[in-house]
């Protein structure tokens, strides 16, 4: 068993990081923290700093969570990274961290979470 967390920088980072070390515990399993970027911006918002991930690893601890960093770079789009990490390690549990957008911000601004809902298989995680 295993919950694989998408993160991002910021406040929704943070509180899926809490969510994901909540799942954890009750299902008795450890996480596992993907942060992800295409590589294709000088400067990505959501591409963690060494203190960020600190600081997601001390929330992960505290809660008595077993937990592995994957810090990665791919020319794929995020959620196809989290997908994949998450068929790797056999996820029962992928935690996205979302905002409410409208149906004009996600044409203009892209959208991880629906497509990693939409492209994951199981119970309870969307997928077809």
């Amino acid at each position: 068993m295993t919950v694989v967390l998408a993160y991002a920088p910021g406040e929704l980072g943070t509180a899926a990081t809490r969510a994901a070390a909540r799942a954890a515990v009750l299902l008795g399993t450890g996480v596992v923290v993907v942060n992800t970027t295409r590589g294709d911006r000088l400067v990505d918002p959501r591409w963690a700093d060494h203190d960020q991930l600190v600081e997601v690893g001390t929330i992960l601890e505290e809660a008595g969570v077993e937990h592995e960093v994957r810090h990665l770079q791919s020319s794929a789009l995020p959620a196809e990274v989290v997908l994949g990490v998450a068929a790797e390690v056999d996820a029962d549990l992928v935690v996205v961290g979302v905002r409410h957008r409208t149906p004009v911000g996600e044409r203009v601004l892209g959208a991880t979470a629906p497509p990693s809902l939409r492209g994951a298989a199981g119970p309870g995680r969307g997928g077809g």
